[in-house]
């Protein structure tokens, strides 16, 4: 069923971070938009936001559910590192009330809130794009059909969007598990609410990180791999039973997959443009998401009110060249960490080790809190570099270990 009143001038497919800042971006530029989400789904997430986020997206404190002030990586052999913040924090939102935030705001500033499934981008008569989709409740073969001058798929890393509109552009995948239980009210060394921690163990995830993330009264314990048949779940649970939550009442549980890298193309040349873990926005190594799907959200509004004011598909394919020339090269750097230190127990051994080091802790946080490469410390990127070569071929021994072996 097609109503001709229902055309829009840009159908934004997913209201998570990235979909619900592109739409609240395009409504405020005076473009009629309509959003699509799927009520009652929330994205395995540890929740983890930069403070940037609250100015960069006009997005209240009140949102923050906990404010992590210090960081633990814990190696294989359980030797923990600590890594405070100095000067700032890591902000903790819990994502079903955060990104229905989002969406809420999108509405408040004249996007048109759509809820069902999307199920393909058909054409009309003009060559024109219809986005098909399925009400919330609706019977399998009752459907819509809205026109739209674009349409912005901002689906997730599985996006039916991507599918429909560019077949065979895939990206590698880690698949995320974690469970909401409610916190303890206890601090100690197995769980801090003020500490994020991070378990780099094979037995955890034999290619990826396991986390401990504290939401105030609630705490996010999850796990990723990309390895088909890892037991994501009992995963979870032997993490629970080590820090002694196994009995902490269980809230939610949600799983899904997370983009490795970013897609090699963004849009079909036409009229469609991916944006957010659609187009594989999601930083390797940490999996952080948030940030970079909102930032991502951001340009591909500006990217596609270019395209409706001029009708220049180039200004679509922009998207993917302007994001990656600012956020490029920390995601390549990150790529070449994941890829080499997580690939067996040994190396995360090392790799643990190397987080003690004084300068990777403050050249890492400046990076997490300003969102690039630090440039402004030339001599300590420099001691970095050496200090890496000597743990990459073993003439560091992790935790100051004598470097020769005696009977």
């Amino acid at each position: 069923m097609t109503d001709p009143a229902d055309s829009f001038d840009v159908v934004v497919v997913g209201g998570g971070p990235s979909g619900a800042t592109a739409a609240a971006d395009l409504a405020r530029a005076g473009h009629r938009v309509a959003l699509l989400d799927r009520a009652g789904r929330t994205k395995p997430c540890g929740g983890a936001i930069p403070p940037r986020t609250l100015s960069d997206f006009d997005v209240p404190e009140s949102l923050l559910v906990a404010r992590a002030r210090s960081a633990r990586v814990i190696a294989p052999s359980e030797r923990g590192v600590d890594m405070p913040i100095e000067n700032g924090f890591v902000g903790m939102v819990d994502r079903d009330v955060f990104d229905e935030w989002l969406r809420d705001r999108a509405a408040r500033v004249g996007a048109t809130r759509l809820t069902g499934s999307f199920i393909a981008i058909e054409r009309d008569a003009a060559g024109g794009a219809v986005v098909v989709w399925r009400p919330k409740g609706a019977a399998e073969a009752e459907l819509r059909r809205t026109p739209a001058r674009c349409v912005v798929g901002a689906d997730g890393a599985n996006s039916g969007v991507a599918r429909s509109a560019l077949p065979g552009v895939k990206a590698p995948f880690v698949f995320a598990y974690h469970e909401i239980v409610e916190a303890p009210d206890r601090r100690d060394e197995a769980f801090d609410a003020a500490r994020c921690d991070i378990y780099y163990q094979g037995r955890f995830s034999p290619d990826f990180y396991s986390w401990i993330f504290p939401h105030g009264r609630t705490a996010s314990i999850g796990t990723g791999s990309a390895h088909k048949g890892f037991g994501l779940r009992e995963s979870v649970g032997a993490l629970r039973a080590k820090i002694g939550l196994t009995d902490c009442r269980t809230l939610r549980r949600e799983g899904a997959p997370i983009p490795l890298k970013p897609l090699k193309r963004w849009d079909n040349g036409r009229d469609v443009v991916l944006t957010g873990d659609a187009a594989g926005v999601v930083a390797p190594a940490s999996g952080e998401g948030i940030y970079y799907a909102m930032a991502c959200g951001r340009m591909a509004a500006e990217q596609t009110g270019l395209f409706l004011k001029t009708g220049d598909v180039r200004a679509l394919s922009k998207l993917r060249k302007r994001f990656l020339r600012q956020h490029g090269r920390v995601f390549l750097a990150l790529s070449i960490l994941q890829w080499f230190w997580y690939a067996n127990d040994r190396r995360r051994e090392r790799f643990v080790a190397l987080c003690g080091d004084a300068d990777i802790q403050r050249l890492t946080w400046q990076a997490y809190l300003d969102k690039g490469l630090v440039r402004s410390e030339p001599m300590a990127h420099v001691r970095v570099f050496f200090k890496d070569l000597a743990h990459l071929f073993g003439m560091v021994r992790p935790w100051g270990e004598a470097s020769d072996k005696r009977a």
